[in-house]
Formats: structure tokens, C-alpha cells, sequence
């Protein structure tokens, strides 16, 4: 499979749809925040991880489904391949209905141990209880995607999103600025949209002929565990971003204030579309290292892993590079005061030297799960936010407060490069001895 116009048939699509779920956020951001201000942003900022949970279990279950589609597909197992589609979409459907009543009733619970209180509780309340009414719409449309791309669909997956993100732009206009409904109006945006994506997903599957529901009953049991086994990973990777929020944000109450959390707000909408191009590319090249693990090509498994990185890397070194030309006027996008504009203006150079490092543990960590090596890509999806709270309690107590909270990212994202970098290399040893 030595064909680099077949890795980009797939990685290209990939990186634009993973690119546009990313402008997903920044059009919420950009009409909130000129609709009400650095207030509106950080409670966005706040609550967004509660949202990256829904999303990132759809991405969960449906690439864990869907790299075991490939592999059995690749063995030309067909009853493994069909057990394994219905299994991921009895998951979906199951744990969207979980997680929208879990939401809708801890959704004060949740939004205070995110750190938010006064103003920003209340505007969060707003916003979740809205996500969590079209929590299904989110979990669904984005597990089915990876299946559309793993049938050799990637362009349809990428026209699934762009009719999403469309939509999203058209109501976030009319809900937001015409009518005047703040959060919620964004917030009915942004799941319409998905509930688009969704439907030209199923639309899709139907024509294909690849919906089913219909599983042995004594497979249940060993699909699900398998396919959970497996999408924990990019579970987790797709949560990484978030998990970094997270923290960083409560540390920033502490050190920053609202201001720092406006700050990193701004910065987080933006370096997340480059962390999810960097994903794109690795979950883009996912269904050619599973094919080829499935055939045991070894050869042309490195060769799309090898593409893989370099794309990464090149993709990582243009985000940087435009990111810092924009650092001055970033804030005024999202209609941040003078002070947060400013202070982002400063704090972008530093963010920027960790998106190499992003790039190499993101396609590290999707190659691994590509190949069922769980293990190890459950090491490197997990270990970043560990570093980063580590360093965090460390470093800025010790080294000058808030300047080294944004630092502490940096060294987490370095060293969890160096990691995979290891891990791989041992990986690289054991199937040269094969």
C-alpha cells in the first residue's frame, strides 16, 4: 500500500473534519464573546469539558468499533465485522441516553467542582442544560463517523461535518445576534448542527448497507468489552485538551483569576483546532496501519506511520507559525478586553513551543490503539495531564505563580513526547524480532 496519494485520500478528510469539530467552539466563542464579553467566555471556558466528555465518547466508541471493522475486515471475517458495527452502535445509543439524564441532573455539581461560581455558575447552568437535552445528538453523530471513514468514506465524513458547521454558523447568527438569546441561543446552535452531521452519517450507512443492531447475544459481552478496551484511548486523547483545561483553569482561579481563565480561554479555542489537526492525521491514517496490522504488513505499516509523522509534524509548524502572526488580535476576535488581548498577545509564544511535541504523541498514540496496543496508548493518553498536575503544584508555588502554570503545560507535553518516542522505539524492537 506503498501509495501516498491513498494516505492522503484518507488523512486529508480527516484533518478537515477534525479541523471544523475545532471551529465548532470558536464560532460559539467568537458570537458569545461579542455578544457578552469576557464573562460569556469564561463561562464557556468553564463548562466546555462537560461537552469534550459527550464528544469524546462518541469518538470512543465509534474508533474503538471501527478499528476492529477494519482489522476483521482485512481477515475477512464478515460475522466479527458486522457484530462489531452493531456492538459500537448499541454502545452509542445506550450511553448518550446514560449521560443525558447524568448531565441534566449533576449539572450544578459538575460546574462547581470545574471551579464556577457566581456569574459564571449561572451562565454555565444555562449552557449544560441545553448540551445535555442534545447529548445524543452529539454522542451518536460523532461515534458514526469513524465507521464512515474506515469504509473508505472519508470524504462523506467530511461533508457530514461541513453540513453541521454550516448550520451551526447560520443559527449562531440568528440565535445569538438577531434574536438575542446569549449561551442557550448558542449552545441550540451547536447541537442542531450536530443532529445534521448525524443524520447525513445514518443516511450513509443506511446506503451502504452497514447500519445493524442485530448481535448474538452471547457476543454482547466480548464485542462491547473489546471495543471499550480499545476506544478508552481516543477517549482519552480526545479528552487530553480538556483534562489540561481542566486543571489549568483550576489552578489559574488561584494564581490569575478570571482574567487568566479569559486568557487561556481564548488561546485554548484556537491551539485545540491545531491539537485536533494533529489528531485528524493520526485517526485519518488509523484505517491504513488497522488494514495493514489486519494483513501482519509490517513494512507498509511503518511507511504510513513514517507519512503520518511527517504531515503531523509540517501541519504543527504552519499552526505555530500562524498562530504568532495573529497573537495581537486574537483576543479581539472573541471580544475580549484590552487587558485579556494583551495578555494572550504575551502568552502565546509560550504554548507555541509544546505543538511539535503534541504532534509526535498524537501520532504515537494512534498508532498504538490502531494496532491494539492498549497498553501503551492508554500510558501516553494519560500521563500528560498527570505531568502537568505534578509540575503544577511544583513549579509555580516555587518559580513565579501564573507564568509557570502556562509553563507546566509546556514540560508536561515535552515529556510525554520523550515517552512515546521510547515506547515506540521499544514497539519498533519487538516486531523487527518477529
Amino acid at each position: 500500500m506503498r501509495d501516498v496519494k491513498t494516505f492522503f485520500k484518507y488523512v486529508i478528510p480527516s484533518v478537515l473534519s477534525f479541523a471544523l469539530s475545532g471551529i465548532y467552539t470558536i464560532v460559539d466563542g467568537f458570537f458569545i464573546g461579542r455578544s457578552i464579553g469576557d464573562i460569556g467566555l469564561s463561562a464557556v471556558n468553564i463548562a466546555y469539558p462537560i461537552v469534550a466528555v459527550i464528544q469524546a465518547l462518541g469518538t470512543g466508541i465509534g474508533m474503538g468499533g471501527a478499528i476492529y471493522y477494519s482489522i476483521n475486515k482485512a481477515e475477512k471475517k464478515d460475522a466479527k465485522v458486522k457484530a462489531f458495527t452493531a456492538g459500537a452502535l448499541w454502545l452509542l445509543i445506550i450511553s448518550s441516553i446514560i449521560l443525558t439524564f447524568s448531565i441534566f441532573f449533576l449539572n450544578s455539581s459538575l460546574l462547581r467542582l470545574l471551579g464556577a461560581r457566581g456569574q459564571l455558575l449561572t451562565l454555565g447552568e444555562e449552557y449544560i442544560a441545553v448540551i445535555a437535552t442534545g447529548a445524543a445528538l452529539q454522542v451518536i453523530g460523532t461515534g458514526l463517523v469513524p465507521f464512515i471513514r474506515n469504509h473508505g468514506g472519508s470524504f462523506y465524513a467530511m461533508f457530514s461535518m461541513i453540513a453541521g458547521f454550516v448550520t451551526n454558523i447560520i443559527l449562531d447568527y440568528v440565535f445569538v445576534w438577531v434574536l438575542e438569546q446569549g449561551v442557550s441561543g448558542a449552545t441550540w446552535a451547536t447541537i442542531i448542527g450536530q443532529g445534521v452531521t448525524m443524520l447525513i452519517a445514518l443516511v450513509y450507512l443506511l446506503r451502504k448497507k452497514q447500519f445493524t443492531l442485530s448481535i448474538p447475544f452471547s457476543k454482547i459481552g466480548t464485542v462491547s468489552g473489546s471495543i471499550i478496551k480499545i476506544g478508552i484511548a481516543p477517549f482519552g486523547l480526545a479528552m487530553s485538551p480538556n483534562i489540561s483545561l481542566i486543571i489549568i483553569n483550576r489552578f489559574s482561579i488561584s494564581y490569575g483569576g478570571e482574567p487568566a481563565i479569559a486568557t487561556y480561554a481564548c488561546i485554548a479555542y484556537v491551539i485545540c483546532i491545531i491539537y485536533l489537526i494533529l489528531q485528524g492525521v493520526g485517526d485519518g491514517s488509523q484505517p491504513l496501519i488497522s488494514q495493514c496490522y489486519g494483513e501482519k504488513n509490517w513494512a507498509d505499516l511503518k511507511f504510513v506511520r513514517k507519512l503520518a509523522y511527517g504531515f503531523a509534524y509540517a501541519l504543527s509548524v504552519i499552526g505555530c507559525i500562524i498562530m504568532y502572526a495573529t497573537k495581537g488580535s486574537l483576543g479581539a476576535l472573541f471580544g475580549a478586553s484590552n487587558e485579556v488581548n494583551s495578555k494572550i498577545a504575551r502568552i502565546i509564544p509560550v504554548f507555541l513551543v509544546s505543538v511539535p511535541f503534541v504532534a509526535v504523541l498524537r501520532i504515537t498514540t494512534a498508532s498504538f490503539y490502531a494496532t491494539e496496543k492498549s497498553a501503551y496508548s492508554y500510558i501516553l493518553t494519560f500521563t500528560e495531564p498527570l505531568f502537568m498536575l505534578v509540575l503544577m503544584f511544583v513549579l509555580p508555588p516555587l518559580f513565579g505563580g501564573q507564568i509557570m502554570i502556562w509553563w507546566s503545560t509546556v514540560f508536561a507535553r515535552i515529556l510525554s513526547a520523550i515517552l512515546a518516542l521510547l515506547l515506540k522505539q521499544r514497539v519498533d524492537r519487538k516486531e523487527m524480532s518477529l
